[in-house]
């Protein structure tokens, strides 16, 4: 090795630009709960209730994980992360695991030392006007006023739409989503503009919801998913193949009802591996030969986790989508478990 690139090296651990050596998965068995870094505010995805209790499709895959690794659903630390500099928590090592409708993109996954294992939900950037406004599609939208934060990347998916369709905006400078919601209820604005699922629970908190919608028109591509420090091989591979578990379920209509009876009756190679009772799929992570079982049981299928936070009924109300099975038109798919 040259002295230069020795030294080369050397500046790159002294920047902490290096390989990181971690044992995360040691690291939460050995402290016997899960840190998992959460919204603590978004109707739907991440929220604390006034009795401590938290819930969400987030959430719950944060419980699937807690399941997997430490088979309990219980055993899971909620840290409520700032909106303003989300990945703080989990740069300072005081979370384990990053669940928070976070975007993925190239600087995110690139810049910050941080790994995006899986997208958990497609999303995209949206507008919702009240529905008293009279309009049906985002390009109707011709000099309304918007509330958008003043050099964003939002601010810039606005201008380049409104350009693209000759028609024009004003926007009306918030400081962020939260501002934009108190200005946009305050009737400062009269469109909204930020991600759908933003939208959705945003709308989910309003006494007049019924009188919110949102357009059909997606402005962005905004793949949310769970993030985890880079690194750590190991952790990585335990947190993206826990949500695919969980894909896998839905697509072999394993519930979290009928995983037992799944269990002593399949004949579906697939299956038994992914319940762990062929083959060493569990062990090959470090974990138990049950632990995706106990995922599924612990919170059910993706589809389960979908309808009962977040789908069409709830009070965010979102429909599958994008978010359906490859096999149902969507883009959810699990590389096979073999």
């Amino acid at each position: 090795m040259t002295k230069s690139l020795l030294s080369g090296l050397v500046l790159l651990f002294s920047l902490g630009l290096g390989p990181v050596q971690a044992d995360t998965l040691t690291e939460v068995r050995e402290r016997g709960t899960l840190l998992c870094g959460a919204h603590g505010g978004m109707t739907g995805f991440g929220i604390k209730d006034a009795n401590g209790t938290w819930s969400g499709f987030d959430v719950d895959l944060c419980r699937a994980v807690a399941s997997a690794v430490l088979g309990d659903p219980t055993k899971v630390t909620f840290v409520a992360t700032d909106d303003a500099k989300p990945f703080a928590s989990l740069q300072a090592g005081e979370v384990d695991l990053l669940i928070r409708t976070i975007s993925w993109t190239y600087s995110s996954d690139s810049e910050l030392g941080l790994d995006f294992v899986a997208v958990n939900y497609f999303d995209g950037q949206g507008f919702m006007v009240k529905r008293d406004l009279g309009v049906s599609s985002a390009k109707e939208l011709n000099g309304a006023t918007v509330c958008v934060q003043p050099g964003s990347a939002q601010a810039s998916y606005l201008a380049d739409f409104f350009r693209l369709n000759n028609i024009s905006f004003q926007p009306v400078d918030v400081a962020d989503d939260r501002d934009a919601q108190r200005r946009f209820a305050a009737g400062e604005c009269v469109v909204y503009s930020a991600l759908v699922s933003t939208l959705a629970a945003s709308r989910a908190g309003m006494p007049d919801a019924d009188n919110h919608v949102i357009l059909p028109e997606i402005i962005s591509k905004e793949p949310l998913g769970p993030v985890v420090r880079s690194g750590d091989k190991t952790w990585t591979d335990v947190v993206r193949w826990t949500f695919y578990s969980l894909l896998i379920a839905e697509e072999k209509s394993i519930t979290a009802a009928n995983v037992a009876e799944v269990l002593a009756a399949t004949t579906d190679e697939e299956v038994m591996r992914l319940l762990g009772i062929s083959g060493d799929m569990g062990t090959k992570l470090g974990l138990d030969n049950a632990a995706f079982r106990n995922a599924i049981a612990a919170v059910g299928n993706y589809g389960e986790i979908f309808s009962r936070n977040i789908g069409e009924g709830t009070s965010i109300n979102l429909a599958r989508g994008l978010n359906a099975l490859w096999t149902q038109g969507g883009l959810q798919y699990a590389p096979p478990f073999r």
